[in-house]
């Protein structure tokens, strides 16, 4: 790859060879790929991609892929970014976009970095890739490798939503529902991968994973008309996805197309936040029992603490930690002012938003973009049971008058 120069360890410095099948360094650090950002300037206008289709490989120069390397089949990218100004209003700030993330082909942010992962398995030959996930990484990469004629094994832990299970049966995965919490899934991922040698396509194991992810905040920058905003706000699980916008935001600001660096906005779940809280007290991350509903964020021992930590402290970032109840109430939010449905974690990031302009951390004159990371059909069981049943009721006009007056809804 004529755009990457090596990966490089976090922790004690070591460099690797960008080979396809990294993983960890090894004294366990997590690698990052290191580009060339000269050769980069020289073969990346602004009017040459703006000319290229409207997927995550429109940006192929900031990539860590062969040039020879083929586009994945599934159109994964190009997500919307809605102007919110009725949320804006709500929240009292002077600006605000929701990036709809859910749109992706298996409805989740994590298709980005699925797809960068069957690209990279292309390269090293493989035939099956293997991971643990709490769902969204799992339906991702099934529906990603299906795609691209690959197979796939798959650990989730028991309590992952039916929803997103189904996806994965579909997508003909084999799938390996583990009686336990997350670590435990991870644990028997890693020992199956090992025993067979199947491609790792887990968080913070293969580096490449973020590079797909941070597609993301290309994007935003890109649909912004490279103008940043105050403040981005996002979700944070095991650390891969906030660690990856962080990325690429750098990525721009190394070639001179933006000219400033948001701050981040890491929003946790109260019932499973080491990484906010690492930051919180100025400590070693610690892991957390994970008690919340948000399950795809419900991760005690996140993989990608390093890095994640990293991006929130070089970006002067705010750590908030937001309850269910919160997340629930910042689905609706997101609902009704503007149409778009977010899974839990999917909404953590308004949630937390929403929070920090209740505390009045974030002011009347900041702009922010906030991402939504999954779909709410993934999980719509907590969605029915924080907004209620619909009206239950006979073909009857006089029960239907009866039932709205007493409602109090307005019919004008």
């Amino acid at each position: 790859m004529k755009n990457v120069i090596h990966a490089k360890c976090v922790k004690c410095g070591k460099t690797y060879e960008a080979s396809p099948n990294l993983t960890n360094c090894g004294c366990g650090g997590i690698l990052d790929v290191v580009y060339d950002y000269d050769y980069i300037k020289k073969k990346l206008t602004r009017e040459k991609l703006a000319a290229r289709p409207n997927t995550m490989w429109r940006y192929r120069e900031l990539l860590p892929v062969e040039e020879t390397t083929p586009d994945t089949p599934l159109r994964v990218g190009w997500s919307p970014l809605y102007e919110a100004d009725r949320l804006a209003g709500q929240l009292g700030v002077k600006k605000l976009w929701i990036k709809d993330d859910g749109q992706n082909p298996t409805a989740s942010l994590k298709d980005r970095a699925s797809a960068m992962a069957v690209a990279k398995a292309r390269e090293a030959g493989a035939k099956i890739i293997a991971c643990s996930s709490t769902g969204n990484a799992a339906s991702s990469l099934a529906g990603n490798a299906a795609a691209a004629g690959l197979r796939t094994f798959i650990f989730v832990p028991e309590r992952a939503p039916k929803g997103k299970v189904a996806q994965l049966m579909t997508f003909g995965a084999n799938v390996i529902s583990v009686q336990g919490n997350y670590e435990e899934t991870f644990e028997l991922s890693k020992k199956a991968i090992e025993k067979w040698g199947w491609y790792n396509r887990n968080a913070a194991i293969n580096p490449y994973l973020s590079e797909g992810k941070k597609t993301v905040s290309l994007e935003i920058a890109e649909q912004l008309g490279w103008k940043m905003p105050d403040y981005l706000a996002i979700s944070v699980g095991d650390g891969c996805t906030i660690a990856g916008v962080w990325k690429g935001l750098k990525d721009l600001y190394a070639i001179g197309w933006i000219d400033s660096l948001p701050r981040l906005i890491s929003a946790q779940a109260e019932g499973c936040h080491p990484i906010n809280r690492a930051i919180a007290e100025n400590k070693p991350w610690q892991p957390m029992e994970e008690n919340t509903l948000a399950d795809s964020i419900a991760v005690g021992v996140p993989r990608n603490a390093d890095k994640a930590l990293m991006a929130i402290r070089e970006s002067n970032g705010i750590v908030v930690n937001v309850t269910d109840e919160e997340i629930m109430a910042a689905q609706k939010l997101l609902g009704t002012t503007c149409g778009v449905f977010g899974e839990p974690a999917g909404v953590t990031g308004t949630a937390g938003l929403k929070k920090l302009c209740g505390q009045g951390v974030i002011g009347k004159d900041d702009t922010v973009v906030s991402v939504v990371t999954g779909n709410g059909l993934k999980d719509v069981a907590n969605a029915i049971k924080f907004c209620g049943e619909p009206m239950k009721l006979p073909n009857d006009l006089d029960a239907l008058v009866e039932e709205i007056d007493r409602r109090g809804l307005k019919t004008e």
